[in-house]
C-alpha cells in the first residue's frame, strides 16, 4: 500500500524531499527510505552520525549498551510529530543540457559585444564601449592564463568596474543583457542587505551562492560568472554616527578578498552558512565583479571640486557654471567618491571606473520605440494576442517622454506611465471582438481625447 501510495505522489509531479536539509531528490541524489515515509539524504545521515560518534565516548556506550541509541525521525519517540510532506517538483525553464553555455574559444570581439548591446540598450554610447572591452579582456585572460606560451612574469589583473549613474538610466539592465548575450552565470545582489559578519543580514559570500546557485551548482561554470552588486553607494563610509557601522565601511573591508580573488567557503543550496548545509570551495580569481551605484549628491562633491578656484580676479569660476551640466558624473574621480565614503583599498580594486548619462526626453522617446524588446512593441504583442493591432502617434510618444521626464525617476517611469493609460484599453478589448485597431493619440495622453478604434472588417 505504501508503495502505491510513492509511485501515486511521483506521477503528480512530486519528488521526495530530506527530512532535515529540505533538499529534494533532484538536488541530492537518492534518498534513504525510513520508517513513516521519511527521507533522509547521505550528508546528513553522515552529519548526525559524525555528531553522535564525536559526542559519545567507547566506553561510555560499552557501559550503557542498553540505553543508548540513535533516534530517528520515523522511531516510535517522534509518533506525534507532523509528517513531512514530498515537494511538488518546479519545471524548469530550460534543462542544464540544452540551456547554452558561453564558448571562451569563440569570445566575440568589443565591437559585436557592442552591436549586440545597442540592439537592447538605447544610448549610454562611451558606457557600452568601456563594459565590451573590459569583458572582452577579462574572458581574453581568462582563456590563456594557462597556456604554456604566456606562463611568464607578467601576470594580468582583473579588470572589476564602478557605474555611476542616475536611477533609472540602465545600469542594471545594461548588465542583465550582457550576461543573456554571452550566456554566462550572472548573480545580482543588493548591497543594502550585506552587513559584517555575525550580525543579523546577509555575510558577503552571499553573493557567491546566488552566483552558485545561478550555475546551476556548477562550481568550474561559476568561477567564470559575473556578479552585479547594486547600490554599492549604501555601503559608504557612514559620517557622524555614534554606532557601529556594520553595513558601511566594514561590508567594504569584507569584500576586499572577493574582488581581489581568494577561495571562498560557500555554502550549497543556502544562502547562510549552518552546520546541516553542505559547503564548497569558489575561487573568485576569474569571476568578474561589477559595482552599480546611484551615489546621490556626489554632484555637489564633484562641483565643489571643480570651483575651488577663486570667485574674483582673472582666473576666477562662477559657482554655478556646473549647476545645469547634464554630465556632470563623467569628471569624477578617485578623490571624490573617497570623499564621499568609499575606502582607498576598495577603489584600488575596482580599476575601471566610468559614469552613465541621465536620460533626456529624446533617449526616452527612442527607448519607447527601438529596442528589440521595446516597452510599445510588449503591448503590441499583448493586444495581438487578441487580434488587434495596436498603433502609437509620433506625438504620443513625445507626450509620454514629457510626462516621465518631470517624474525624474529614468526609463522606470515609462511602464508606470503606459499601464495607466493602457488600463481601460485591455480593460475593454476582451469585451468587444468587433475591435481591431487602436491608436494611442496625443490628445488621449493629454487626456483631452480618447483613443482611435476601428472596427474589423465584416
Amino acid at each position: 500500500m505504501q508503495n502505491e501510495n510513492d509511485d501515486k505522489e511521483k506521477k503528480e509531479g512530486y519528488e521526495n524531499c530530506c527530512a532535515m536539509c529540505r533538499r529534494t531528490e533532484s538536488a541530492v541524489g537518492k534518498l534513504m527510505k525510513l520508517p513513516q515515509n521519511i527521507y533522509l539524504c547521505e550528508d546528513c545521515l553522515q552529519r548526525s552520525f559524525d555528531m553522535v560518534s564525536a559526542t559519545i565516548k567507547p566506553e561510555d556506550m560499552e557501559k550503557f549498551p542498553g540505553n543508548i541509541r540513535f533516534v530517528l525521525p520515523g522511531d516510535g519517540l517522534m509518533q506525534n510529530q507532523p509528517q513531512i510532506k514530498p515537494k511538488k517538483k518546479e519545471a524548469p525553464k530550460t534543462s542544464p543540457e540544452t540551456e547554452p553555455k558561453m564558448d571562451i574559444s569563440k569570445l566575440p570581439a568589443p565591437h559585436e559585444i557592442k552591436a549586440r548591446l545597442d540592439e537592447y540598450v538605447v544610448g549610454q554610447e562611451n558606457a557600452k564601449k568601456v563594459i565590451s572591452v573590459a569583458v572582452y579582456n577579462h574572458y581574453k585572460r581568462v582563456k590563456n592564463q594557462n597556456l604554456p606560451q604566456y606562463q611568464d612574469d607578467v601576470v594580468i589583473e582583473k579588470s572589476n568596474m564602478l557605474m555611476i549613474g542616475p536611477t533609472g538610466c540602465g545600469k542594471t539592465y545594461l548588465v542583465q543583457t550582457l550576461a543573456r548575450l554571452l550566456h554566462v552565470p550572472l548573480a545580482i545582489t543588493d548591497a543594502t542587505s550585506l552587513t559584517e559578519a555575525g550580525y543579523i543580514g546577509d555575510d558577503v559570500e552571499s553573493v557567491l551562492s546566488k552566483l552558485l546557485q545561478n550555475a546551476d551548482n556548477d562550481v568550474e561554470r561559476a568561477e567564470h560568472g559575473i556578479v552585479f552588486i547594486d547600490e554599492i553607494d549604501k555601503i559608504a563610509k557612514k559620517k557622524n554616527t555614534n554606532s557601529r557601522d556594520v553595513s558601511g565601511e566594514s561590508v567594504q573591508q569584507g569584500l576586499l578578498k572577493l574582488l581581489e580573488g581568494a577561495d571562498v567557503e560557500v555554502p550549497v543550496g543556502a544562502s547562510s552558512k549552518n552546520a546541516m548545509v553542505p559547503m564548497t570551495t569558489v575561487n573568485t580569481k576569474n569571476i568578474l565583479f561589477i559595482c552599480g551605484g546611484a551615489f546621490p549628491d556626489l554632484d555637489d562633491i564633484i562641483k565643489q571640486r571643480l570651483t575651488k578656484s577663486s570667485t574674483m580676479g582673472f582666473n576666477s569660476e562662477l559657482k554655478d557654471v556646473y549647476d545645469k551640466d547634464p554630465d556632470i558624473l563623467s569628471k569624477v574621480t578617485v578623490e571624490d567618491l573617497r570623499e564621499y565614503g568609499m575606502i582607498p583599498e576598495f577603489l584600488g580594486r575596482l580599476p575601471v571606473i566610468f559614469s552613465l548619462q541621465g536620460l533626456t526626453k529624446e533617449s526616452l522617446m527612442r527607448i519607447l520605440v527601438e529596442p528589440k524588446n521595446a516597452i510599445t512593441r510588449q503591448y503590441e504583442k499583448l493586444l495581438a494576442m487578441d487580434e488587434v493591432r495596436l498603433f502609437f502617434e509620433k506625438e504620443a510618444i513625445e507626450k509620454i517622454a514629457e510626462k516621465a521626464l518631470k517624474k525624474t525617476t529614468g526609463a522606470r517611469a515609462l511602464r508606470s506611465i503606459l499601464e495607466e493609460f493602457m488600463l481601460d484599453i485591455m480593460y475593454e478589448i476582451p469585451k468587444d471582438s468587433s475591435i481591431g485597431t487602436v491608436t494611442i493619440t496625443a490628445d488621449y495622453i493629454d487626456g483631452k481625447g480618447a483613443p482611435l478604434i476601428e472596427l474589423r472588417n465584416r
